[in-house]
């Protein structure tokens, strides 16, 4: 497990691109009137099982933005956040639980912009000791774990596309089980997994 936490820092040291919404539809633009907003979520990896996973939640299926989908725990940098670091730390212990003393940080990834605004920064962290998950039901329905081995294989990546605002937009998606995790989410996880490659 030091290994991997180990290997994790080494990866996320080396030089990244950064990665956006925008990556397989380079006929969708973003207005230049609009500022993006800066945000952080948590990729953290429990090393308390049999082997490393990744914490995911499925958002409220009562949120306005983005309901029912999988997501890290984040979201949008707040006047007293000191940093990106600092904001996905506070949003995991609002919408999972997870005491903020426990993650280890071991490197942030270049960043991803998104189609609706933000440039969310993920924070890589490993979580040694378990905790007791408790979801915040106002934004999330569910949280669960799934292996790291499964999201670091580029095979288990596939490409789909939807209609959305009047064109086809085309997305990462990474199923795992009964989980459709797709978009943004799959696209930074896919980021990671390039990044860890050898």
């Amino acid at each position: 497990m030091a290994d991997l936490a180990a290997s994790l820092r080494a990866a996320l040291a080396r030089p990244g691109a950064p990665s956006s919404d925008f990556d397989l539809n380079p006929a969708v633009e973003r207005p230049d009137t609009v500022k993006l907003r800066e945000a952080g979520v948590l990729i953290a990896v429990t090393l308390d099982g049999a082997e490393p996973r990744v914490l995911l939640t499925k958002r409220s299926s009562g949120l306005q933005h983005h309901p029912g989908q999988i997501a890290f725990p984040g979201g949008k940098v707040e006047p007293t956040d000191a940093d990106v670091t600092a904001a996905a730390l506070r949003e995991a212990r609002e919408e999972v639980g997870l005491p903020e003393t426990l993650p280890e940080i071991v490197g942030l990834m270049p960043s991803h912009e998104t189609v609706t605004g933000f440039r969310v920064t993920p924070v890589v962290a490993v979580v040694r000791e378990p905790f007791t998950i408790m979801p915040d039901p106002s934004e999330v329905d569910e949280v669960f774990l799934t292996p790291l081995s499964h999201l670091l294989d580029p095979a288990n990546y596939m490409i789909e596309s939807r209609r959305w605002r009047g064109m086809r937009r085309k997305y990462f998606i990474v199923p795992w089980g009964p989980y459709y995790i797709w978009g943004a989410t799959a696209r930074m996880l896919r980021a990671l997994a390039a990044q860890m490659a050898p």
